[in-house]
């Protein structure tokens, strides 16, 4: 397990734009985009490729969520709300797999595609509503902008295996 690494001692570090919750949040406005586009798209081949990539950011997000973000987290936020983003982690990577199997215009694929994205929805302001994990996590001891370098480098190492496939 890796050490956390504590906030300096002395004045606050000023927020940068690549802090961990900062990271995070750009990853949430990505996917929303994502899901956006879904919504409007009639085409076959550009729901596939939509789909392709909501799929892929969702699993590297979740996983550098569940590797570094939540453990580190833990004891600065809530275990009962962590315990819950665990929970719809494990809930969306399901449906992931379910509609990784299938094709557009298969029965139920568009709706299975919008209660991924609703769900979706329901965790990330779980996590960015006040007093939700990224506003328990600024006020916690952890270094959010050493952290986030970390999330940022284990995401390009996932992009690239998963983008390798």
């Amino acid at each position: 397990m890796a050490t956390k690494a504590k906030k300096p001692a002395g004045k606050p570090t000023p927020s940068k734009p690549q802090d961990a919750t900062a990271m995070l949040r750009a990853d949430h406005k990505k996917v929303s985009a994502l899901f956006a586009q879904y919504a409007v798209t009639r085409s076959a081949v550009k729901k596939k490729s939509l789909v392709a990539q909501i799929c892929t950011e969702l699993k590297v997000h979740t996983q550098i969520e569940e590797e570094i973000f939540y453990p580190e987290e833990r004891g600065d936020v809530e275990d009962d709300m962590l315990d819950e983003a665990q929970v719809e982690h494990n809930s969306a990577k399901h449906m992931i797999v379910e509609i990784e199997k299938m094709k557009p215009g298969e029965e139920l694929y568009d709706a299975k595609v919008k209660v991924l994205g609703e769900y979706i929805r329901h965790h990330v302001k779980e996590e960015e509503q006040p007093g939700g994990i990224f506003s328990q996590a600024k006020k916690g001891e952890e270094d959010l902008d050493e952290m986030g370098k970390r999330l940022q480098e284990r995401k390009q190492e996932l992009m690239a295996q998963i983008g390798g496939h």
